[in-house]
């Protein structure tokens, strides 16, 4: 089976809506249909939620929360809404990844909604590393424009590995959305540079770019070393390497 690809440019303000509808449990009432065309917005959309995040942030430091407290209730926010989307992914894709011996096995693994000591070892380190990380981050006083960069560049990696590796399997989500076009992949890391650009400055902002797309190549080749292809699981798994490295970067 071919895989299809979203080939035309035309960028619409409503992509926003549906790629929040898509990669958030926002009450966004009908939202449009996301489709690989709306790829593009996927750092919007994460922009969107490391606001939120931010400013539930700010609300725990004003009611005298330390900051540690206050990164836990950020993060908490952000895995309630997103659905723990990408938690799942990246869960799954341990446990596939590293506990089948084969191609077929490791995607039946995948695909079990069970979670095994990989996936269990994967989260818990996830977890405390972003919640060390922002802990830091909200001490120095700035965590909005941190949570609003990481959250954005992290979701621009999904359109690279979507639109560079073909699909692993014939069904699950990321076949249900489709293939980009490397141009809306490329699109999407403009829209991530143009976020991420007030928040960390030209230096900052190429040094996460560099980041971000170090992490997207090493899962993708482990990707396509595993499974052949990718899922709408390695996605997940992308997004959660790349907020991991970012916000330890920016703690740094």
């Amino acid at each position: 089976m071919t895989d299809q690809r979203q080939t035309g440019t035309d960028l619409s303000p409503r992509d926003i809506l549906a790629a929040l509808a898509l990669l958030s449990r926002l009450p966004l009432g009908t939202a449009p249909a996301a489709g690989a065309g709306v790829v593009w917005a996927y750092p919007l959309a994460g922009a969107v939620l490391g606001a939120l995040a931010a400013l539930l942030a700010s609300a725990a430091l004003a009611f005298g929360l330390p900051p540690s407290l206050a990164a836990l209730l950020a993060l908490a926010g952000l895995v309630a809404m997103t659905g723990a989307l990408h938690e799942d992914g990246l869960a799954d894709v341990a446990d596939g990844f590293w506990g089948g011996w084969t191609r077929a096995r490791r995607l039946e693994i995948m695909r079990d909604s069970r979670i095994g000591t990989y996936g269990v070892v994967a989260l818990a380190l996830s977890l405390a590393v972003r919640w060390q990380a922002l802990a830091l981050i909200l001490a120095q006083g700035h965590h909005w424009p941190a949570l609003i960069a990481a959250a954005a560049l992290s979701r621009a990696a999904m359109p690279a590995v979507m639109a560079a590796l073909p699909h692993a399997r014939s069904d699950g989500l990321s076949r249900h959305v489709g293939r980009p076009s490397r141009g809306r992949a490329l699109a999407a890391a403009g829209a991530a540079a143009l976020v991420a650009l007030p928040c960390l400055g030209v230096g900052g902002t190429l040094g996460a770019l560099l980041l971000t797309g170090l992490v997207t190549l090493a899962a993708g080749l482990v990707a396509r070393n595993r499974i052949g292809g990718q899922t709408g699981d390695v996605l997940g798994a992308t997004q959660q390497a790349c907020e991991v490295a970012l916000l330890c970067a920016l703690a740094a």
